[in-house]
């Protein structure tokens, strides 16, 4: 059963970020189905029961929304790994369930850090379909096939101990050196949690073109297939390519030890776009785990960066173990240090194609 939309009600629904790409002006519909187990990225209409952690909900525009008892949100079920805030997995059914990001993802808690208090609460109203009521999934809202590029630009790839690690500064601090010294830089979060402040940090840093996985079709990427990940992947990457940028940087969210994280990064697929490894660490012990465990799977390990350079101290017991250097934010701005950065990326890369493919092959 479904029933039409009201045009006033759907402006007047705090929408969230996780389904941005809905064209809103579309006629749209509350779908009903009792027996209906939600699937990842299915769109819903809930009711906000109870206000608990999440007490905003950012909207399409990144605007923060102080949240209510009664408000209606339009939101998109999900999981979550976010060993800092929610462990969530997909609910069986269209029952009560938990506001599990701010970004706009409904999930069942099934742990919770100890910091954080009890998550806010809802009651699904329907799942939201299109004007036949056929339920709208944000995979319908994917980005189409990008057009073919005339070249493949440097790539750099970060990736880092955990969530909060300082992964999107090293981006962020990365795009705008690369930025300052006068090239077109495109940047992507790979996986991760619907929320906008990666992205619009990234545009604000000097990209011409930022992107994430809600761009590729997904609210969420924890418990996604593999093979889906890799697509998505490759997907936004030849986006960035097809905007005909000189470097691109992407951040894989979470830590090495996060399934997703580790799984995508030992594709040969991801590993063929790879021109460069920059790795996020909050201490000096992950730095030194971080790069050797890189560096086992033969990635191309650049430098060291993250939370831990806010420590002088920190930085130089880190220095100590490693072979590859230690930068700060402030480092990554500078046009230089970004520039030399994108030389050895390339020739690591021009490298790696030396010992895959033979001498020959690549001369030839």
């Amino acid at each position: 059963m479904f029933a039409p939309l009201d045009a006033a009600r759907v402006e007047r629904l705090k929408t969230a970020y996780s389904v941005r790409n809905l064209d809103r002006c579309a006629s749209l519909s509350l779908v009903h189905h009792s027996d209906h187990q939600p699937r990842h990225g299915d769109l819903v209409l809930a009711e906000v029961t109870k206000v608990g952690y999440h007490q905003v909900l950012e909207l399409t525009d990144g605007r923060k929304a102080k949240l209510y008892v009664g408000d209606e949100i339009l939101v998109a079920y999900g999981a979550r790994y976010a060993p800092d805030h929610f462990e969530a997995e997909l609910p069986d059914d269209l029952g009560a369930c938990d506001l599990v990001a701010a970004g706009g993802v409904l999930g069942k808690v099934r742990s919770r850090n100890a910091a954080v208090s009890a998550p806010t609460t809802v009651r699904p109203l329907g799942l939201v379909g299109d004007h036949a009521g056929h339920v709208i999934n944000v995979s319908d809202l994917a980005l189409g096939a990008p057009l073919a590029a005339l070249r493949k630009p440097p790539t750099f790839v970060v990736v880092g101990t955990s969530m909060n690690s300082g992964k999107t500064t090293t981006c962020a601090s990365l795009v705008h050196g690369l930025s300052r010294s006068g090239l077109r830089v495109g940047a992507a979060k790979l996986t991760g949690t619907a929320a906008g402040g990666d992205p619009w940090l990234f545009r604000d840093s000097g990209a011409v073109a930022a992107l994430d996985f809600t761009d590729a079709g997904m609210a969420t990427t924890f418990r996604i297939p593999l093979e889906r990940l890799v697509t998505s992947s490759l997907l936004l990457h030849g986006h960035l390519m097809a905007r005909g940028v000189d470097a691109i940087v992407l951040e894989i969210a979470d830590g090495l030890l996060q399934p997703e994280t580790a799984q995508l990064l030992d594709r040969p697929e991801i590993r063929k776009i790879t021109s460069g490894v920059l790795f996020a660490a909050a201490d000096s012990s992950g730095a030194l785990y971080g790069v050797q465990r890189l560096r086992a799977g033969n990635h191309p390990v650049l430098a060291v960066s993250g939370l831990l350079t806010a420590s002088p101290l920190a930085v130089r017991e880190a220095q100590a173990g490693l072979d590859v250097p230690v930068y700060g934010p402030l480092d990554l701005q500078s046009p230089a240090l970004a520039g030399e950065l994108l030389r050895r990326a390339v020739a690591e890369s021009a490298e790696a194609q030396l010992v895959d493919h033979g001498v020959d092959e690549v001369l030839a």
